[in-house]
């Protein structure tokens, strides 16, 4: 037999959805994989159920159904502080995933360099490598995720063709400052840098920390892709129906890969989701509200055990300290499976978010019903007795 990809040997399967099979094998709380344990909004619901006997059920066109760009656009702008063009500036896609795959390859050439933080989200290195692109890490400094401008720069000046950020962060839950993004924004018009932007946790903030979008500092719109989808924001992380907003010139090259990629986005699902889009500004609130409480039932459980953590200031995770938990020798992915096994709640090492060496944390997520947290809690206060 011929030989096959090369590729695979770059990187692994994904360590967060390999920990799902392993807490559904054990059946153990899941707080490794990001999607909640509720209910989406009941509008968007009960308008599935409709269209289930309605329709659409056929293909829509290649960028979207109109009708869902609309909405989208009339959200997003709201948000983003600009009109969006519907026709031209946005297109929808098989979730966030498939966005940022469709950006890296329309943005890049084979050999071109993408700067990461890191901490960072798994498939980002990975679709670096699809694209044959070398990631660039450029750390973020702990417990409060800061970057050194001096160590930035310097990545910039090693010749990039794109900086990719997650914002609000996963897995480090970081909010960029918009003075921070405006000292990236000057990078990237000095070096002639692209912005690929994951924007799914948008809103999802604490402690009054604020959204900043890249696309609306000065001079960043031309060279900016905002990368998000209705997953988290509605709770509806199965319906993988994600979008990138981007100017006409950029996003003519995206479409041209989404449309040999994926075709389009489920007609029924787009057309349910567009009463989700369709909220009153009041939502937004007090879906962030509720994330609000239930990260203070999960930090308050961790600090009553003892287990030290990072404090988020957006999304849905804490990176949490093991190291006095671990074995001599053990390393922080054996530590997750016997977490699962012996504890029986799911986390996800956090050597697959690092480029450094590091295997002291692993990150969970509080997206989930109080009397789930309060029993994953319950379990994580005998990790002591549990992990000897």
């Amino acid at each position: 037999m011929q030989e096959m990809s090369r590729k695979n040997a770059l990187f692994t399967d994904s360590v967060i959805r390999r920990m799902t099979r392993i807490a559904i094998k054990n059946n153990a709380i899941n707080l490794s994989q990001g999607f909640p344990d509720f209910d989406p909004p009941k509008e968007i619901m009960d308008r599935l159920a409709q269209v289930a006997y309605e329709g659409p059920h056929q293909y829509p066109i290649t960028m979207g159904a109109q009708n869902f760009r609309r909405a989208l656009c009339r959200k997003c702008g709201h948000f983003m502080g600009r009109e969006l063009d519907p026709e031209t500036e946005v297109v929808v896609t098989i979730g966030s995933t498939e966005a940022m795959v469709d950006t890296i390859f329309a943005l890049t050439n084979p050999g071109d360099r993408i700067i990461m933080f890191s901490p960072y989200f798994e498939n980002y290195r990975a679709q670096a490598i699809f694209a044959d692109c070398e990631p660039v890490f450029v750390p973020l400094i702990p417990p409060r995720f800061r970057f050194d401008p001096e160590v930035l720069e310097d990545a910039f000046r090693g010749g990039a063709k794109a900086i990719l950020i997650c914002n609000p962060s996963n897995p480090s839950g970081r909010v960029f400052t918009r003075e921070e993004l405006l000292l990236i924004a000057d990078l990237c018009i000095k070096y002639d840098v692209y912005a690929i932007m994951d924007e799914v946790y948008e809103h999802i903030l604490y402690d009054g920390n604020v959204m900043t979008y890249m696309n609306s500092l000065p001079g960043m719109w031309e060279r900016t892709v905002s990368c998000s989808s209705l997953s988290k924001t509605y709770s509806i992380t199965g319906w993988r129906l994600g979008y990138a907003i981007a100017p006409e010139p950029i996003m003519r090259r995206i479409k041209q890969y989404h449309d040999f990629n994926a075709v389009g986005a489920a007609s029924p699902l787009m057309e349910a989701a567009v009463a989700g889009l369709e909220m009153p500004w009041s939502y937004y609130e007090e879906f962030n509200a509720h994330y609000a409480h239930m990260k203070k039932i999960f930090t308050d459980g961790l600090k009553d055990i003892g287990i030290p953590f990072t404090n988020p200031e957006g999304a849905y995770f804490v990176l949490a300290d093991i190291a006095p938990y671990l074995k001599k020798g053990q390393s922080d992915v054996d530590f997750c499976e016997k977490l699962t096994e012996k504890v029986g709640v799911a986390a996800v090492p956090g050597s697959s978010f690092f480029c450094e060496d590091i295997n002291n944390i692993i990150r969970l997520h509080f997206a989930k019903k109080d009397e789930t947290l309060y029993e994953a809690l319950d379990r994580l206060s005998k990790i002591k007795e549990k992990m000897q």
